[in-house]
């Protein structure tokens, strides 16, 4: 059946401009991306089709160029227009953690981290650099491999945020496993970074780990 033949609320374009964007399911939202479907699929079919398939939009989302257009109704057009949706959506979480005291908003940093890292099959070690009004001057991914003592080194930590010159930091790293509880490692690494930015005055607020859809912070659980 086609979109035109189902009634103007059972559109998904008409529903968002009616209900807004949130009455939408996934499917829904997926097919005003699409725009069209394919031989004997309407777009909504097709966006079933392809979550069906991915099991979830992250999977969808964070498919490589290669994987992405070999899938029905995709191409190197829509893989363009999908990774451009997604760096827009990354620099308005930006933007909005540079505005506000990102610290006094925990969901922003949140939602900022989950679309930095989650999805990435390598662990990733990321740093928040915030001023004295804790707000976001720039992150840098400072290190990458599995979180231990050995592969992150305090004195780098300290030299990168003396150049940024930081009054506080947010550490993030990924866990690619999907399970974001931290480690005996995760913790005994951010102890030793916290001691070592102490002694330049520069404070540690929070490490979040992000793993699947799951953000865990150490401040929340009064690990620092």
């Amino acid at each position: 059946m086609s979109l035109k033949d189902l009634p103007l609320s059972a559109r998904p374009r008409e529903k968002l401009l009616l209900q807004g964007a949130k009455a939408l399911s996934d499917a829904e939202l997926l097919a005003i991306f699409l725009r069209t479907g394919v031989a004997g699929m309407n777009a909504i079919e097709l966006a079933e089709h392809l979550l069906r398939i991915n099991s979830t939009l992250q999977n969808l989302f964070n498919a490589s160029e290669q994987a992405f257009c070999s899938q029905r109704g995709l191409g190197t057009a829509k893989y363009v227009q999908l990774q451009a949706v997604l760096e827009l959506s990354r620099r308005y979480l930006l933007e909005q953690c540079q505005r506000e005291e990102v610290f006094s908003s925990p969901q922003a940093v949140y939602d900022y981290l989950t679309i930095q890292l989650r999805g990435l099959q390598q662990e990733v070690f990321m740093v928040l650099y915030l001023d004295s009004q804790n707000r976001l001057i720039k992150d840098e991914v400072l290190f990458y491999g599995t979180i231990n003592a050995a592969s992150v080194y305090p004195r780098e930590v300290v030299k990168a945020a003396l150049k940024q010159n930081a009054a506080a930091l947010i550490f993030a790293h990924n866990h690619p496993s999907g399970v974001a509880e931290p480690s005996e490692a995760d913790k005994l690494i951010t102890h030793k970074l916290q001691q070592a930015l102490s002694l330049v005055d520069v404070i540690t607020l929070d490490h979040i780990i992000v793993g699947g859809k799951n953000c865990v912070s150490f401040a929340e659980r009064g690990l620092i």
